[in-house]
């Protein structure tokens, strides 16, 4: 806990960045007193149906939400996900020690300052990831008190209390986010892992957690589509691209865990192309190792089989088989291997202190050099990628660096700029914004707004009319469109506009207003 605490504290100094508005600062629902009832009972409130991590935000909102001046404070926010991660890390090495897994206290303390986890610590909308983390690790040990995996456990008296407890728990990781529905998977493999055999039993105590599941995956992939948007040629894959795009992201981020240099906020975008053989060389080979380890399961045991096979479930919602908003931008990024990364470190640990432990009191004492090595090694780089969250233009900046052509970090970055009132600067990185990306709508309104703010009003005009013409149905350009006709006297053709704005929006009492 102090290792992590101390590993991660630069980000409690951290600002705000990409998405926070939307998941926080400006959600109407955190800041309505009555706000509360909306994010559980109304779908759609929020951007995304996850009720535990808003409610999350609406307590601390109350605690620590602002300044005198109303303006919000980042710092409580940060605070609170460095100490939800802890325990996470804390609940993981629990997880593995039941599990008697060889070396459960490194490969814990691996996770809790591995670099690729930053994005999930330091980012306050990410705060999914690590409030999911305590509710799945908090059911998967509840419900292994429940039905015990290994074997010599003893059974604890009144047991269906902690079945009913790991399934409420299980269910509020649900309400955290997602990906969690991968849990009953994973006790299933345990189960065949450390019993060697799956009764009819297990399965039917897991049914109602499938159900459930499911269920919750259905309302997020709806609200992708419909409320967040996440339709078009961007998301359009056929199988063959997705598993293309799986393949390749299961190496990615396997490579990652192992070497975590390089580490950027959007990576680049891989063009994927059928006809291009050697890009069929991923998934062919994640799937021959897959064989390999089934083949070989009675000679290497079935551990590293299972390992290898929750990490790639717990991925695969993020893998390109299912229509996720940020694949817009890149089909791979750190926060998504979170809960996966865990598998990997796990079957890494053990393997290397069960070979150590072939040498004996030696080979134990090297075995903790080099963990320690690591693990100072891991927790240097972890501190030094949470500078990069100190505020919104710092991280764009170095996203810039290592990948020019994120046309989303040049656009985040020039509203960064419009925000601070640098409008020339932010005009320059909206038009490479632009240029590498000319139909995004977002672009050409905000390139709107610098014009009418330098009191252009007809260049204003002229961008807000493209960005109509890309998205008719784009409110805030629209809405811009219409005070811009009004700031230069053309008073009928701001009233159509606003009118055209409340077809669209008609809760929106600025358009009523104006």
């Amino acid at each position: 806990a102090s290792a992590t605490v101390v590993t991660y504290w630069p980000a409690s100094r951290g600002g705000f960045v990409w998405d926070d508005n939307t998941h926080l600062t400006a959600d109407r629902s955190i800041l309505d007193p009555a706000g509360l009832g909306k994010i559980w009972f109304v779908n759609g409130t929020n951007v995304q149906y996850q009720p535990m991590v808003f409610t999350s935000f609406w307590i601390e909102y109350r605690l620590w939400g602002s300044d005198v001046l109303g303006e919000f404070e980042p710092r409580g926010y940060h605070i609170t996900n460095i100490m939800l991660h802890v325990t996470v890390a804390l609940l993981s090495w629990f997880v593995l020690y039941r599990l008697r897994l060889p070396g459960a206290f490194i490969a814990a303390l691996c996770f809790a300052v591995h670099p690729v986890h930053v994005e999930s610590v330091a980012w306050i909308t990410e705060r999914k990831n690590v409030l999911c983390g305590v509710f799945y690790m908090l059911a998967l040990l509840t419900y292994m008190r429940f039905r015990p995996l290994v074997k010599d456990e003893p059974i604890i008296k009144r047991r269906l209390w902690f079945y009913a407890l790991a399934t409420l728990l299980f269910v509020m990781a649900l309400l955290s986010k997602t990906v969690t529905c991968s849990l009953p998977a994973v006790l299933l493999l345990l189960i065949w892992w450390k019993r060697e055999r799956m009764g009819w039993r297990d399965l039917a105590l897991l049914a109602p957690w499938f159900g459930a599941g499911i269920a919750a995956a259905l309302n997020t992939a709806y609200l992708a589509k419909h409320r967040v948007g996440a339709v078009g040629e961007d998301w359009d894959l056929t199988f063959l691209e997705s598993c293309l795009v799986g393949g390749r992201a299961l190496w990615f981020y396997a490579a990652k865990l192992v070497w975590p240099v390089e580490l950027i906020f959007v990576y680049p975008k891989w063009h994927i192309d059928t006809h291009a053989v050697w890009q069929y060389i991923y998934p062919a080979a994640a799937l021959g190792v897959v064989v390999a380890l089934w083949v070989l399961r009675k000679r290497l045991g079935r551990g590293p089989l299972v390992a290898v096979l929750i990490f790639a479930g717990t991925l695969l919602p993020a893998l390109g088989f299912f229509k996720f908003y940020f694949m817009l931008f890149s089909f791979v990024a750190d926060h998504f291997q979170y809960l996966a990364s865990l598998g990997l470190i796990a079957l890494v640990t053990a393997a290397g202190w069960r070979f150590a432990e072939a040498f004996g009191n030696r080979g134990r004492l090297v075995a903790c050099a080099v963990s320690f090595i690591v693990i100072v090694s891991l927790a240097l780089l972890t501190r030094r990628q949470t500078l990069l969250y100190a505020d919104a233009e710092t991280l764009y900046r170095a996203t810039l660096e290592k990948n020019p052509d994120a046309w989303m970090a040049h656009n985040n970055l020039g509203l960064a700029l419009i925000n601070e009132g640098r409008l020339d600067e932010a005009l320059a990185e909206y038009k490479e914004s632009m240029r590498l990306n000319p139909d995004d709508a977002d672009t050409l309104g905000d390139i709107g707004l610098i014009y009418a703010r330098q009191a252009k009003p007809l260049s204003a005009i002229i961008y807000y009319r493209r960005a109509l013409e890309v998205s008719p149905n784009h409110v805030n350009a629209r809405y811009n469109l219409a005070f811009a006709f009004a700031s230069i006297g053309k008073t009928d053709e701001a009233i159509v506009e606003y009118k055209n704005v409340l077809m669209v929006r008609e809760a929106m009492p600025q358009a009523h207003n104006n």
